[in-house]
């Protein structure tokens, strides 16, 4: 009887097929939006997935001044920080955190949907988000996908 022999294969940092991909995010729901680019960031659309290793892709987001939000979460979610002085708890909220910087924003909700451990950090710098339709990243010939696409 012939038998077939299956492996496991375990991707490391030197195996690792990283691409560049583009999302562009006019007109997109936020949370729907980060969902999927938390996903693409750590891989796990690829066959080769390895949960400890950093194999995802490398995204760039464009016109992140564009999204939306549903009902009234953008006065009426609340974000929390901390100074780390007494009595410095802050508040602010998506419009605030908008006006300021939409990269922020984007940034900030990625982070919220990636593991809370060592790999997360190094995952988030794959991120590269940019206002205006224009990024400085052409030099790595990213490819444009369809974010909507995607599962």
């Amino acid at each position: 009887m012939d038998t077939l022999s299956y492996k496991t294969v375990s991707v490391n940092k030197a195996t690792a097929q990283k691409e560049w991909v583009v999302v562009d995010a006019t007109d997109m729901v936020v949370g729907r939006l980060c969902t999927r680019v938390a996903k693409l960031l750590r891989g796990k659309y690829k066959p080769s997935f390895t949960p400890h290793v950093d194999c995802g892709d490398n995204v760039i987001i464009i016109n992140a001044d564009k999204v939306r939000l549903t009902g009234k979460k953008w006065t009426e979610h609340i974000y929390l920080r901390h100074t780390g002085y007494p009595g410095g708890q802050r508040e602010y909220t998506p419009a605030d955190l908008m006006a300021k910087s939409p990269e922020r924003l984007i940034k900030k909700v990625v982070k919220g949907m990636l593991p809370k451990n060592r790999l997360s950090d190094r995952l988030i710098d794959n991120l590269y988000v940019f206002a205006g339709a224009e990024h400085d990243k052409q030099a790595q010939q990213p490819k444009a996908i369809d974010i909507n696409a995607l599962n």
